[in-house]
Formats: C-alpha cells, sequence, structure tokens
C-alpha cells in the first residue's frame, strides 16, 4: 500500500485490509535510499506513507528491477506516472481522472478491488484452458498422423482416407473451439502461485504429456487394426472397426484433458453443456455411417457385430484410465 497519508493512518487501513505490516517506510526514507537499498525495502516492507508521486514511481520501478510483475492501481494525475511504468496499471473508472484512465492498462469500472480478484481468476481460467486446448490437439494428431503412416510403412489396407479425415477434424475444431473454452476453472486456481514471467504457454512438459497420450491411443488402435486383419477380418470390417476405435478414443483424450489435477470420475461429472452437445452429435454421425447404407459406402465401412462396439468403447475407457493413473506422475510438472 502506497499513500500519502502519515504512518498512523496507513497503519490502521493496513490493518483494516487485512496486509501484514512489520514496519512503515515514509517517503523520506525512499528519498534517502539509492537504487540498492530501495529494491532491498521494497522486498521487506509492504506499507509506504508520505510518499510523493515521483516517489511511487521509484518504488514500482525497484519492484520491478527485483524480478516482480507489478499492478499497479491509482485514480489521480499524479499516480499516471506509476501507473504507466507499471506492468499492469489499473485506473478508477468512476472517481479516476482522464489521465489516470488513459495511462492505465485495466480500468474498473465499478471502482471495486474485488473485480480484480474475479479479473486474475477470469485470466487464469483463459491461460489453463488454452494449454489443455493445445495439450488435447498435439496429443489428437499421434494417432491420426501414425494410423496414416501405418499401412504405407507394413503394407497394410489404408485405415484413413479424406472423408475420415474431414470427419476426424470436423470433431477436433468443435472441442477446440467450444468445449475447452467453456470448462469451469480449476479448483486451485487462486490458491497456486503465480507463474514465473518467462513462462511458456506450450511447455516441454506439456509436449511431453500430448506425445504420450497420442502414442498410447495409436498403439492401442494399432493394435485392434492389426490383430483384426490377422484374425482375417475383412478389409472394411478392420477399418470400421479401427475408425471407432479412434473416434473413442479421441473422446477419452478430450476427457483426460479436461484437467490437469483432478480426479477420474471428474472427467465424466464436471457440468459442460457444450461437450454433452458435441459428444451427442458424434454418436449421432457414427450412429448413421454405421448403420445407414449411403453414409457407410461413403466411409468405406462393413459391418460391426455388438461385441466389436465393446472393443472399441473398451478401448476409450483404457486410454482414459491408462492416462488418469499416470496424470499424477506429471501433474507437477503441468502446474502452470
Amino acid at each position: 500500500m502506497i499513500t500519502g497519508d502519515y504512518p498512523a493512518t496507513a497503519l490502521a487501513i493496513a490493518g483494516q485490509a487485512g496486509l501484514d505490516v512489520n514496519e512503515v517506510a515514509t517517503g523520506e526514507q525512499i528519498k534517502r535510499a539509492d537504487e540498492r537499498k530501495l529494491e532491498t525495502l521494497v522486498r521487506n516492507v509492504n506499507v509506504f506513507a508520505r510518499v510523493l508521486p515521483e516517489q511511487k514511481l521509484r518504488i514500482v520501478q525497484a519492484m520491478k528491477r527485483g524480478g516482480e510483475i507489478v499492478a499497479m492501481t491509482g485514480d489521480g494525475v499524479n499516480d499516471a506516472p506509476s501507473l504507466k511504468a507499471a506492468h499492469i496499471g489499473i485506473a478508477m473508472g468512476g472517481r479516476g481522472t482522464d489521465v489516470a484512465r488513459e495511462a492505465s492498462s485495466i480500468v474498473l469500472l465499478d471502482d471495486d478491488f474485488g473485480s480484480i480478484v474475479a479479473s486474475i481468476r477470469l485470466g487464469r481460467r483463459i491461460y489453463d484452458n488454452l494449454r489443455k486446448a493445445m495439450a488435447f490437439i498435439f496429443a489428437v494428431h499421434v494417432p491420426i498422423a501414425g494410423l496414416a503412416l501405418l499401412p504405407l510403412v507394413f503394407g497394410l489396407p489404408l485405415v484413413l482416407g479424406p472423408v475420415h479425415i474431414a470427419f476426424l477434424e470436423l470433431i477436433i475444431d468443435p472441442v477446440c473451439s467450444l468445449v475447452f473454452e467453456a470448462e469451469r476453472e480449476e479448483r486451485d486456481v487462486m490458491s497456486r502461485p503465480p507463474r514465473r514471467a518467462d513462462a511458456e504457454l506450450f511447455s516441454w512438459a506439456l509436449v511431453g504429456w500430448s506425445v504420450l497420450q497420442g502414442v498410447v491411443a495409436f498403439l492401442l488402435i494399432a493394435a485392434i487394426f492389426v490383430v483384426a486383419l490377422r484374425w482375417d477380418v475383412p478389409p472394411e470390417e478392420a477399418r470400421t472397426l479401427a475408425f471407432i476405435a479412434l473416434v473413442v478414443c479421441i473422446v477419452a483424450l478430450v476427457l483426460a484433458n479436461r484437467s490437469f489435477s483432478t480426479s477420474f470420475l471428474s472427467a465424466f461429472f464436471r457440468p459442460n453443456p457444450a461437450l454433452l452437445w458435441i459428444f451427442l452429435s458424434i454418436a449421432l454421425v457414427l450412429a448413421a455411417a454405421l448403420f445407414w447404407p449411403p453414409a457407410s459406402s461413403l466411409f468405406r465401412f462393413g459391418p460391426l457385430h455388438l461385441d466389436d462396439l465393446m472393443v472399441t468403447l473398451g478401448a476409450g475407457l483404457l486410454v482414459l484410465t491408462v492416462l488418469e493413473l499416470l496424470k499424477p506422475i506429471w501433474a507437477r510438472r503441468l502446474r502452470f
């Protein structure tokens, strides 16, 4: 807290605000301190009293030199330099001056500091959901690429044609743009420490987790396809079995990436209306492709029996189970 009031007043207000105050530094101390002493002062003191506008600016600059991410609030003309110097200037929209609002990055329309907390919560949720969508889209293309290359490398019948790829993209794009965008925040979203300023949006830990998910799904689907061919299943039926297993595994990848920290059951019971509608649409299109002759002919699908469908559902459940068991190993690295 930085104020022009007297130290006793600043101390009383800081106590009401819940700040843990060890001492109060004054503008006179800031005036006498050089750059190094000021950096030490701002690390150990969180209430400053009788501070002039130019001293506010020095405090902000000292905190930035110390590696802090600085957000500064203010409403007056004299606050403009420090608002501009901070990483994030936050002006009061109701009683704030035009100069303060122009110098700031964010304007609080309701002049309520609680809105800052709500903004941080929303920002962390958006950041989390971006990473979840990126992890999913990277993971889901591993089995797709693998199934496209598998027949070419080992001389097997083709699994994926243009119509299959187009259908898969019609699943992947809405999932990334609708499902993950609508995901609720994690339970620890406001209890975790701030991420580093140089933290990568798509880190190597996230790349490794995505590749691991994709490889698990690909190995299982490829095994289903190869075993089906070994058992003299016609190529059309083997293709159908592998493609349905791929779609079910994509659904499992969606569920696995909905949260990096919560339990197995939350993948199913966390409310998300967009996810429900997309899953219903996928089920309807797959049912049409399996049981409507014109669609089956377009997809080059053969008939599947109930036990075949159970194999595909079991594959998706197995992928989800394996990933949920592996998730705690990566959870520490995936924390943002």
